[in-house]
């Protein structure tokens, strides 16, 4: 079972924003995200959307978001 609790992607993105993401464009929904020393990532979620444990997993191996940054 997946340590990551699901969350609102407003919440999480305020989590990669505190952990030094910032916003480099967006198109839409697509928000692409950059940070020094990480390639850029696409965060392609509404802000009231649902993001399940398992799509959180993915977005921390991507990111390096840990569960206490929620």
């Amino acid at each position: 079972m997946s340590q990551w609790p699901a969350a609102k992607a407003s919440r999480v993105l305020a989590a990669l924003a505190r952990a030094g993401w910032t916003l480099k464009r967006q198109s839409g929904s697509h928000r692409t995200l950059a940070r020094p020393d990480w390639p850029d990532f696409v965060f392609a979620f509404h802000d009231g959307e649902e993001i399940g444990p398992r799509m959180m997993a993915r977005i921390a191996k991507r990111t390096g978001l840990r569960p206490e940054d929620l």
